[in-house]
């Protein structure tokens, strides 16, 4: 397949991720209008956001089953076309009820994406690092453009446009994916979806060694990660006592430059190996997370630039599970793990709030240096043991 052709998989699939996630991150900015205008809590509102990013971490496994089903394309189409419908249905939300239903919804057909495109592109690529990188890109540029377009809409019509915003990026690039992505034959167009979801070949996949370890690896990322993309602007308000508008341009730094860096360290993990890539973000994010706590106030935009560039670990990471999977086990194994450390790292929300309330925001952020270090650990560690996990 031509050089061309597989750099339209690649534009499209970051496209088509990065609509799955802006679809997600305009209604955070409308909370406080969502609130108003059906009359409820921002608990009510944040238990129903919870349930969105609940359902699209728990159908990453099944997403990955059914692109061996049918096809990465036919799914990936799913997972755009289900945004924008949940994205419409969202933005004319009756009741409460419905809104909360929805925004679940939303959350699972989003959740759809991720794996499938991912394991399309190790089809298409033999530098899955780069690819990756890439394509998680997309998740960056989301997080960067969805406060500001979100914001902008709403004050100039209402939180409901604000949310159809989703739609009216998604319905586009479903359009663009359908007409320039040919079909993708499947990799088990036979096999049943209950023999894929047994439980002790799921075990197995889960146990074995080197899969358990770069799964331990995530896992520890993904709580940083959460954590860093709940609490930063609270932290730099709270704790380093910024303004409120110099703390949301710091993370929206951090976005920059996490969108920025993903390529970079996808393409270092094929040059320098999977360990030495990852090691070296999780390296950073030590130095980051130690300067937002004790770095002097000069220093914050460099443990930024630090942490925003740790938090791209998920290229080298990622692309380390890829290399360790079967060719025709790629998309539900990576469904699955993805599911896995997805549904522990979410855990950094939590832990690092109440820490915060417990023992204060240092402490908080503290704790973000010894998960960092920890994983550090763990890859310095196998490599100088020569453990081969």
């Amino acid at each position: 397949m031509n050089w061309r052709y597989r750099h339209t998989v690649l534009g499209l699939c970051t496209l088509a991720f990065a609509s799955t996630m802006l679809a997600r991150l305009v209604i955070s900015p409308v909370v406080p209008d969502v609130t108003d205008g059906f009359g409820v809590s921002t608990g009510a509102v944040g238990l129903a956001l919870s349930g969105m990013w609940a359902a699209y971490a728990l159908t990453q496994f099944p997403s990955g089953i059914l692109g061996d089903r049918f096809g990465e394309r036919r799914v990936i189409l799913a997972a755009v076309g289900i945004t924008a419908v949940a994205s419409l249905a969202l933005a004319s939300a009756p009741t409460f009820a419905v809104f909360a239903i929805l925004t679940v919804a939303l959350g699972a057909g989003a959740g759809l994406h991720y794996s499938v495109a991912t394991a399309l592109l190790t089809k298409e690529f033999d530098d899955i690092g780069r690819a990756i990188g890439l394509h998680v890109s997309g998740g960056p540029l989301a997080g960067l453009l969805a406060p500001i377009v979100a914001t902008a809409v709403a004050a100039r019509y209402d939180w409901r446009a604000a949310i159809a915003v989703g739609a009216a990026v998604a319905i586009p690039i479903f359009a663009l994916f359908a007409w320039r992505i040919e079909p993708t034959p499947p990799e088990r167009p036979d096999e049943s979806m209950r023999d894929r979801m047994a439980i002790r070949p799921l075990l197995d996949l889960l146990t074995r060694p080197r899969i358990a370890f770069t799964a331990a690896v995530a896992v520890l990322g993904a709580f940083a990660w959460q954590a860093t993309a709940s609490f930063l602007p609270t932290f730099l308000f709270a704790f380093r006592d910024l303004p409120e508008t110099t703390a949301g341009l710091l993370f929206s730094a951090y976005f920059v430059v996490n969108g920025l860096a993903q390529p970079v360290t996808g393409w270092a993990s094929d040059r320098v190996g999977r360990d030495g890539a990852a090691a070296g973000t999780m390296a950073l994010g030590v130095v980051g997370y130690a300067l937002l706590v004790a770095g002097p106030r000069s220093a914050l935009l460099p443990a930024v630039v630090c942490i925003g560039t740790a938090m791209t670990w998920g290229a080298p990471v990622q692309s380390r599970f890829f290399d360790v999977f079967e060719a025709d086990e790629r998309g539900a194994a990576f469904g699955l793990v993805r599911t896995a450390y997805m549904v522990l790292g979410a855990t950094g929300s939590v832990v690092v709030g109440v820490v915060s309330d417990v023992a204060g925001w240092g402490a908080a952020f503290g704790l973000l240096v010894c998960v960092t270090g920890l994983a550090l650990s763990l890859l310095v560690g196998n490599r100088a043991l020569r453990l081969d996990l």
